[in-house]
């Protein structure tokens, strides 16, 4: 009896040892691959279990790292070109096909998987590269340890050459404490700055002084974006290859430089349009006696003559009738329409004499003035 009873015990911890340590497992983001050596050319199953749901992860071979320390040398160390990026599902677990490349730095090397968006969240898994060089990493030391005190913030503003294009700059303020037995000299922090989905690129930058065994120290970082830069952007901060402080900036539009093209494509139409309107003016044919219009938009381009100035015809005038004389020219005032001749009728009587001319005393002078003759006009040979 006691022997069965010992057989169920032990049949009962063999099942249950199993649940735990996937349970223990699914407290964290967790990595498995389906081959601990590949070579180069080759490729590796990457499963993942405990990540957040719904959540886009990059997937890197990296060199100079190990799953205690991390990646030392950050994203520089791995082999970015290779690298593959992937969705978990709604239980926060994923499978991905990575292709095997040796990473820029020596090995160890590891499969290194981050989450691209929302909380930082990171594990690594054990590869060896066949072929690849392998050193060990530098040491580690123990004796200071630094940690973040306060939240981060940014200092300073944009300026006027920020909203035509200029980069867009930030100072990340915070405050670090020496949480260690030893003192930390000249710490190096490696800021990222990331957009969208990509990942961060990152940037080392010293820290100049001692932090001494709890003491605190204001640390400043310039960070400074590509000219144009313009949406939301996380900048992170990593210190001994783990991410301590993260902050998000949402940098606004140039509208500066949509402005000035605006302006561009309206100011040079409207210029080769009136340039081309003086030149066609110019050369355009013309015509004797044509009638020019002169635009009142501006003033006209007038071209030097080159030839000799001829002189100007004189207006023409008109032409004297010989045959008439000054004083009988048509439409006389005296209403005089031509010369009387002889054998015209005799006027009608003179009011002073109402009995007319007498008949004894002989015939009356002769009024009929004599007609001139028209001067012949002679004839053109």
């Amino acid at each position: 009896m006691k022997g069965r009873v010992s057989a169920l015990l032990a049949a009962l911890v063999l099942t249950l040892v199993p649940l735990a340590t996937a349970a223990s497992g699914a407290d964290g983001p967790a990595v498995r691959l389906s081959a601990s050596q590949a070579g180069t050319g080759g490729s590796v199953t990457v499963s993942g279990s405990g990540w957040r749901a719904r959540t886009l992860v990059m997937i890197l071979v990296c060199g100079q790292a190990s799953p205690s320390r991390g990646v030392i040398g950050g994203t520089n160390s791995c082999a970015n070109a290779d690298g593959r990026a992937v969705t978990t599902d709604d239980r926060g677990a994923f499978r991905r096909s990575l292709p095997v490349s040796e990473p820029p730095v020596p090995c160890p090397c590891v499969v290194h998987v981050a989450t691209v968006t929302g909380a930082s969240a990171q594990a690594d898994a054990v590869l060896e590269v066949a072929g690849h060089a392998v050193r060990p990493l530098p040491p580690q030391s123990s004796a200071g340890r630094l940690a973040v005190l306060t939240d981060t913030r940014f200092e300073g503003g944009d300026g006027l050459l920020t909203w035509f294009g200029a980069p867009p700059s930030r100072t990340l303020v915070f405050t670090v404490g020496n949480v260690g037995s030893g003192p930390v000299e000249d710490p190096v922090f490696q800021v990222g700055t990331a957009h969208g989905v990509f990942a961060p690129q990152w940037d080392e930058q010293q820290y100049h002084g001692t932090v001494g065994p709890g003491g605190k120290a204001r640390i400043e970082l310039p960070v400074e974006l590509t000219a144009g830069a313009h949406g939301d952007y996380t900048v992170s901060v990593r210190y001994g290859g783990k991410v301590i402080a993260e902050q998000p900036w949402g940098v606004g539009r140039p509208w500066g430089v949509t402005l000035f093209w605006l302006l561009l494509c309206v100011v040079v139409p409207v210029g080769l349009f009136r340039v081309g309107m003086a030149v066609v003016d110019r050369l355009r044919p013309r015509h004797p006696g044509a009638v020019r219009h002169r635009r009142a938009g501006g003033p006209t381009l007038r071209l030097p003559r080159l030839g000799p100035r001829l002189p100007e015809p004189a207006p023409p005038t008109a032409p004297a009738l010989p045959w008439f004389a000054p004083d009988s020219a048509p439409g006389d005032p005296a209403g005089r329409r031509s010369a009387p001749h002889e054998d015209s009728p005799p006027g009608p009587p003179s009011p002073a004499d109402p009995a007319g001319p007498a008949t004894d005393a002989g015939p009356a002078p002769s009024t009929t003035r004599a007609t001139p003759t028209p001067p012949t006009r002679k004839g053109r040979t």
